[in-house]
């Protein structure tokens, strides 16, 4: 046996030596029982590579069976894939064998094994390593004689890199990587595969055959395909069921093809993404810059005080963070420019050498240091107030302000105590 007769035998089609490295991969290894990974975009043909693993293997007379992770329920994953007790789970009114059970000697198909909650991860991993299970709500170990094939439209290695898949599983899985080349890739198939859709579908709808223009092949082998093989048989049938012309050309067939947009790797801003999962850590982030800029101030503040000395045209500079001052530590106090007043500010020096009032010598060995409380709870629960008196007690209006939604501030206000 060849590759060719390989094609033959499955139904392949195409000379692409992408393709044709795929299929000697898959030929090789499957006289052995290890395990494969089948990495490739949706609709590329992944499954027909488990079914040439499986039929030219030891385990070709075994039971076979195709399971997609991604369609099973999170909750329900464990009990398909290992079966489970009666009564272990709510609806569980007798006992069930799993998958793994139920194809003892034969191969498992796990398409889409990256769609695998965590914890079913390291239950396959077992499986893998040690050839043994439990049942959901039993304390049994089930031995298990299954060949694991799985397959993943998904970036595996980035997603152990994201902590979403397990790097053991990723290796153990990963022994042999079998990669499955898209159809953009092959462009020297597509016409090809074209022809013989076409010839299924006229003989299976008694319809007549289609003919393709020069301009018309040549954009079925520049299209995108985002779809593979799979969205190019949709696009034949939908030809040969619809289209009343035989010839199509270029404008015809435009029809049939959908816009691919072309991928961009610029950033993308994700609108509310996550917003309510991130809130807290803003609101703390937002108190400490709001932090950092009032210190800053402050020193600013403190050292025109130094050279320059109490004056008006030091109030003057300094008037929107001086009023701020008095807001928060006194609000009775009045602010600068009322009737032209000044709030009284008074600098507690026992160095004072100049007899001018409008100069004062700053001594810094004399100077009481006062340290500033960095209580983050104190920090947040003064800028809740802040935003709630600016907006007259309105929270819809204050939590939009904060950059917090409205559910986080109602439970804030409820844990501070300021209601």
């Amino acid at each position: 046996m060849d590759i060719q007769d390989i094609k033959n035998r499955f139904g392949i089609i195409g000379n692409s030596p992408l393709l044709n490295r795929a299929i000697d991969v898959a030929w090789q290894v499957a006289p052995t029982d290890i395990s494969v990974l089948i990495q490739g975009e949706s609709g590329a043909g992944k499954e027909v590579f488990s079914h040439i693993i499986h039929q030219l293997s030891a385990r070709k007379h075994g039971p076979f069976i195709a399971v997609n992770c991604g369609a099973i329920p999170e909750g329900t994953i464990d009990s398909e894939l290992f079966g489970h007790e009666k009564g272990s789970f709510t609806g569980a009114h007798e006992a069930r064998k799993g998958y793994f059970e139920v194809v003892d000697g034969g191969t498992i198909f796990l398409d889409e094994v990256g769609e695998l909650p965590l914890g079913t991860q390291a239950r396959l991993l077992r499986v893998l390593e040690t050839g043994e299970y439990l049942r959901v709500g039993s304390s049994k170990v089930q031995k298990a004689n299954v060949r694991v094939v799985a397959a993943t439209n998904v970036d595996v290695f980035e997603a152990v890199k994201k902590g979403k898949f397990r790097e053991d599983l990723y290796y153990r899985l990963n022994t042999v990587p079998l990669r499955i080349p898209s159809l953009r890739e092959r462009k020297e198939d597509i016409n090809l595969l074209f022809r013989k859709f076409i010839v299924d579908f006229s003989d299976k709808y008694r319809s007549p055959g289609v003919q393709l223009t020069p301009d018309a092949q040549e954009m079925l082998m520049n299209y995108g395909w985002p779809g593979n093989v799979r969205q190019l048989k949709n696009i034949a049938e939908q030809i040969a069921v619809l289209e009343k012309e035989r010839v199509v050309d270029s404008t015809i067939l435009s029809k049939y093809l959908p816009i691919v947009q072309p991928v961009s790797s610029l950033p993308v801003f994700v609108k509310d993404a996550g917003k309510e999962d991130f809130s807290e850590r803003d609101l703390l982030y937002k108190v400490l810059f709001d932090m950092k800029k009032d210190m800053v101030d402050l020193k600013k503040l403190v050292v025109e005080l130094l050279k320059e000395g109490v004056n008006p045209r030091t109030y003057e500079q300094n008037s929107p963070y001086i009023n701020q001052l008095y807001d928060d530590v006194k609000p009775s106090a009045g602010y600068i420019g009322e009737e032209g007043t000044h709030p009284t500010l008074t600098i507690h020096n026992p160095n004072q050498v100049s007899k001018n009032n409008d100069y004062m010598s700053y001594d810094a060995q004399d100077a009481e240091e006062v340290e500033e409380s960095l209580s983050l709870v104190e920090k947040e629960s003064d800028l809740i107030k802040k935003a709630l008196k600016k907006h007259k007690g309105k929270r819809k209006a204050a939590a939009r302000e904060l950059g917090i939604s409205e559910r986080t501030l109602y439970r804030k206000i409820k844990d501070l105590n300021l209601d």
